[in-house]
């Protein structure tokens, strides 16, 4: 009798289901959603530029990349 051993335990699957580029975009996109949010806090003057125009743009435009990595085919 002798002894088989196994190398699947050296074997590691690594498969994800996005690509490095996804993960990037999808990463980029939340830190964008982030700083709109930030923009978009504060008690005083809420009725600022800042507040009712820059601040919901960015966030949209963190929502679209976020959409983006996620759709983008991986590679």
């Amino acid at each position: 009798m002798t002894k088989k051993t196994s190398t699947n335990k050296s074997e590691k699957n690594t498969d994800f289901v996005f690509g490095k580029v996804n993960y990037q975009y999808i990463i980029a996109g939340v830190i964008t959603l982030l700083l709109g949010f930030v923009l978009m806090s504060g008690t005083e003057n809420i009725l600022d530029f800042r507040k009712i125009t820059l601040a919901p743009i960015v966030i949209l435009i963190g929502i679209i990349v976020v959409i983006a990595g996620i759709l983008k085919k991986a590679e």
